[in-house]
C-alpha cells in the first residue's frame, strides 16, 4: 500500500495536476463567496473551476502528462465542486434535495466501487454517459444562478437539466458497474 501511495504522489508537479489542485482549492472559496451572497462571483468561480476541468484533461493527454495523481484527483475535484455547488443551491432552495441526495448516493457508491476496484488492481474508465452527465450538471448549475429569471419565463431549464443529469448519472453508474464486474471476471480467468 505504501508503494501505491508513493507512486500516487510521484511526478505531480505538471500543469494539468496544478490545475486540478487549483480546482480543489476553489471549492471552499466558492462556498464562502456563495454564502456571503455574492452569487455572480460564485458563478464566476464555478465557471473558472469548470474551465480548469476541461483544460487539465486536454493538456494531460496532449502533453503526455497523465499521472496516477491526475487519474484520482481530477475526477475527485470535479465531484467535489459539483456536489458543493449542488448543496449550496439546495440550501438556497433552488434545487430539490431529492435530486441532490440521489446524486450523493450515486457518488458514494462510485467512490466505494472505485476503492474496491483499486484493491483488485482493475481500472474502469469514465464512460460517455458519465461525461455527458457532468456537462449537464455544469450547465444546470450555471443556469441555476438565473433560476428566478428562468422562472419568470415559465421554464425552469435549470431543473429540467438537473433531472436529465441525474438520469444520465444513474445510467453511467450502471454501465460502470457492469464494466467493472466484467473486468473482474476477466481478471480471474
Amino acid at each position: 500500500m505504501k508503494e501505491k501511495i508513493r507512486k500516487l504522489f510521484t511526478n505531480v508537479w505538471n500543469v494539468p495536476n496544478v490545475l486540478t489542485m487549483i480546482r480543489l482549492a476553489l471549492v471552499p472559496v466558492f462556498v464562502l463567496v456563495f454564502n456571503a451572497g455574492y452569487n455572480r462571483w460564485a458563478l464566476a468561480i464555478f465557471c473558472l473551476a469548470s474551465l480548469t476541468d476541461a483544460v487539465d484533461g486536454y493538456l494531460a493527454r496532449k502533453l503526455g502528462q497523465i499521472t496516477d495523481f491526475g487519474k484520482l484527483f481530477d475526477p475527485l475535484a470535479d465531484k467535489l465542486m459539483v456536489m458543493t455547488a449542488l448543496f449550496c443551491q439546495g440550501n438556497a432552495g433552488v434545487f430539490p434535495w431529492s435530486a441532490i441526495f440521489i446524486v450523493l448516493g450515486k457518488e458514494l457508491f462510485m467512490v466505494l466501487g472505485g476503492v474496491f476496484m483499486l484493491g483488485k488492481g482493475v481500472v474502469v474508465y469514465a464512460n460517455y454517459f458519465g461525461k455527458t452527465a457532468t456537462v449537464c450538471f455544469i450547465l444546470s448549475l450555471i443556469l441555476s444562478f438565473f433560476h428566478e429569471e428562468l422562472g419568470s419565463w415559465g421554464v425552469q431549464l435549470d431543473l429540467m437539466l438537473l433531472w436529465l443529469s441525474v438520469g444520465l448519472a444513474i445510467v453511467a453508474m450502471v454501465v460502470y458497474t457492469f464494466r467493472a464486474w466484467r473486468q473482474i471476471r476477466k481478471a480471474k480467468k
